[in-house]
């Protein structure tokens, strides 16, 4: 059998536990009303409670203090005439005996003179005042005065018991029901001024946060709007306050959207024109080829030679999907960064075109210099670069290639670069007249560009002195004791 659980312990850790629960309970149903709330209905809200909660303290401070303070003006005014009355003939049990109440100035007063053996007499036409242990002490000399509050006949009084002489005390009591009316009614006043305040408090809360939200709502329903119709258009900026610049930030964003959007909308149209052309002689050379398969079919000469075109064909798709893909991606892909010397990539690169290219001639210069980055994305940049220098130039031409102190010049000796085609010679899918007779897609600079940008530097483009063009390259030097570097310091 289970032990039985000692009275007052065993039901109680299950009885905490539920009651736990239900206050918990509660304030997770508390706190799902109060998100449920616009936030213009919980700013006033909690401006409602901080103002109550303002207003409840001072209320009880000063009803506090008012209560003090008329309880101490009573008893002190009830001792003094106490004292005076004390020192003059009501000492005397036969001018008590004689004395009206009215003396003293206050109604319902009740005057008594008490021995020290316990008898005593009272004022006429008044009710005897409360009898205790205290007012006895002084009429034995044993306290030198006494204030109290006793009940008689159902009502309060404040006592004072004064010595009078040898052997008595003189008793004076009066009702403090004057007073708990006073407090009573300033206690209503308090209570309907603060109702009041906390209702105005509310009121101006409310209305308060409607005017320094409107900003923000005029906010959201601009964003709702963006959302809604897809268009970006910029919000007008009102002053100079954290709205003004969370609008202008806003409208940062909007410009940033748009120029992303209008630059997808360019490499969509321009990627549909340049796959346009080599998906249309494919298809033609398929045409054909199968065609002739139902003719009898072609000589082996010219049959090689058509299959030969689409294979080159296939290639430069290929190539241009690959271009396309490497420059539609708004976030690179995260390079292994580590240090990289950029005399091998700039050999291993010469060497690669150079089986390209066999008759141009590749005259390279070039000294150590290391950086932090990705090796292959740095290759892929200089081949483009040698195989846009090796298109250009002449057959038995050179292209002189240096590199030194970080910066990396690749000059032909081919026609050079038009004036008007130098600021665009690193645009997407741009071809100058003369390049549109050669093979290519117009992307093999866009991507120089993107990969030296990732990484810090800048390229340039600039008619040579005795003709030709001349690519000049800027990468910065890595600190000697600086490890490999993430992809987003060099995005």
């Amino acid at each position: 059998m289970t032990p039985a659980s000692s009275p007052g312990q065993g039901p109680r850790p299950r009885r905490d536990g539920r009651a736990r629960a239900v206050i918990d309970e509660a304030v997770r149903r508390a706190r799902h009303r109060l998100g449920r709330l616009s936030l213009r209905t919980r700013v006033g809200l909690l401006v409602a409670v901080g103002v109550g909660l303002a207003i409840a303290l001072t209320s009880v401070a000063a009803f506090a203090t008012v209560s003090s303070q008329l309880h101490r003006q009573r008893d002190e005014a009830l001792l003094t005439r106490a004292r005076v009355a004390a020192a003059g003939p009501l000492g005397n049990p036969e001018v008590i005996a004689r004395i009206p109440p009215g003396a003293f100035g206050a109604v319902d007063i009740r005057v008594g003179l008490l021995q020290a053996d316990g008898s005593g007499l009272r004022a006429p036409n008044t009710e005897s005042p409360p009898s205790g242990s205290a007012e006895l002490a002084v009429a034995r000399g044993q306290l030198p005065e006494a204030v109290f509050t006793g009940r008689v006949d159902g009502k309060t009084f404040r006592v004072v018991a004064v010595p009078t002489g040898e052997g008595s005390a003189l008793v004076v009591a009066q009702s403090t029901d004057e007073i708990e009316r006073t407090l009573d009614r300033l206690g209503i006043v308090l209570l309907l001024v603060g109702l009041l305040g906390v209702a105005v408090a509310a009121t101006a809360g409310v209305a308060i946060a409607r005017a320094g939200l409107r900003p923000v709502r005029r906010l959201t329903l601009a964003a709702e709007t963006v959302a809604t119709t897809q268009r970006l258009d910029p919000i007008e900026v009102r002053g100079s306050d954290e709205i003004a610049r969370l609008t202008a930030a806003f409208n940062a964003m909007l410009g940033a959207l748009a120029a992303s959007r209008d630059r997808q909308r360019a490499l969509v149209a321009d990627a549909g024109h340049e796959l346009r052309t080599p998906l249309t002689s494919l298809r033609t050379n398929l045409d054909l080829l199968a065609q002739s398969d139902r003719e009898g079919g072609l000589s082996v000469v010219d049959r090689s030679e058509l299959l030969g075109d689409v294979r080159a064909q296939v290639a430069e798709l290929s190539d241009l999907v690959g271009d396309l893909v490497e420059l539609a991606r708004e976030h690179p892909p995260v390079p292994v960064t580590e240090r990289v010397d950029l005399a091998p990539v700039v050999a291993r690169a010469v060497e690669r075109v150079q089986r390209r290219a066999p008759e141009v001639r590749f005259d390279v210069v070039s000294r150590p210099w290391s950086l932090a980055g990705d090796s292959a994305a740095l290759e892929r940049a200089v081949t483009n670069l040698l195989d846009n220098a090796a298109k250009w130039s002449p057959p038995g031409g050179t292209v002189t290639v240096s590199l030194g102190d970080g910066i990396l010049q690749v000059r032909d000796q081919g026609p050079g670069i038009d004036e008007a085609d130098l600021p665009h010679v690193f645009d997407r899918f741009y071809r100058s007249r003369e390049a549109r007779a050669l093979p290519g897609s117009g992307l093999g600079l866009a991507i120089v560009q993107n990969a030296v940008e990732r990484h810090g530097g800048t390229v340039t483009a600039s008619a040579a002195a005795d003709g030709g063009t001349v690519m000049t390259v800027r990468l910065p030097r890595s600190s000697p004791d600086l490890g490999p570097v993430s992809a987003s310091s060099q995005a």
